[in-house]
């Protein structure tokens, strides 16, 4: 519910802001310890990106409330946003975009861990669960840079707005396409912020899918195998579909003025 959201979002914005705030039947407060504040953005940040490795890899709609949150939590407390991408870019590189190149001298688990993958007692965790993760952090990135919290007083710019989408999707399609990684994120990343960006950008955003489709995904097609079409041909139906309607779809679970009077 919209108000619920509110409680959250006013503890968070009081805690950092140095008041007394309860939690688990105790004050506490960030004047407590002169690194209180430090610790308390750094642990709050870490908590928003596993919130979208998480719950959003799970529960896509989750994506928007916490997007949300985040977003004025960002506007008012900038060293929040900043550790928050820190933190993003370390677990999901793919969220810079940038996918690591394999250097001299470096193992193989250590390798797997750049690229993303969690590696427990030399095992490494399956694709499925990877892609899942990877999935989650991307969404929720796409919701944050598009909304903004409603009750902010919105004289300056969104901290991290849809420029920063805009640049990413730029950037992504420079990058030579990985099998099953690739696909998935352009998927994700237009199904949730490609109606913004089509609000924003116009013919340029057009002459981006059409690029997309006529260019980029047979880059794709060329380094996927036949077992790992999936998400490919997700891809294909989803930007094909939108270059017939002229039209990218409202992404599912947004939050619409209605929800803020729950």
């Amino acid at each position: 519910a919209g108000s619920k959201l509110r409680e959250v979002f006013d503890k968070i914005n009081n805690l950092l802001s140095g008041k007394p705030v309860q939690t688990e039947g105790q004050m506490v407060s960030v004047t407590q310890h002169p690194q209180g504040l430090e610790f308390v953005c750094y642990k709050l940040a870490e908590k928003f990106v596993r919130h979208g490795e998480g719950e959003v890899s799970f529960h896509h709609d989750s994506a928007f409330p916490i997007a949300v949150v985040l977003s004025g939590i960002w506007e008012l407390h900038p060293r929040v946003g900043d550790i928050f991408l820190a933190h993003l870019h370390k677990k999901c590189p793919y969220s810079v975009p940038f996918y690591p190149a394999r250097k001299e001298g470096t193992s193989v688990e250590e390798y797997q861990r750049m690229l993303g993958y969690e590696v427990h007692d030399s095992k490494v965790e399956e694709q499925d669960h990877f892609l899942k993760r990877m999935s989650g952090m991307i969404r929720l990135y796409a919701a944050i840079i598009q909304l903004r919290w409603p009750y902010g007083n919105k004289q300056g710019a969104h901290p991290h707005g849809l420029s920063y989408g805009w640049r990413w999707l730029a950037q992504m399609l420079n990058l030579e396409p990985l099998a099953d990684v690739t696909a998935m994120l352009l998927l994700d990343f237009l199904e949730v912020c490609g109606n913004a960006l089509m609000k924003q950008y116009g013919i340029q955003f057009w002459k981006t899918m059409f690029f997309i489709q006529k260019s980029y995904i047979p880059r794709i097609e060329a380094v996927t195998s036949s077992g790992q079409m999936g998400c490919l041909s997700r891809l294909k139906n989803f930007v094909q579909k939108c270059l017939q309607a002229e039209e990218i779809p409202l992404p599912k679970g947004i939050l619409t003025p209605s929800f803020w009077r729950t």
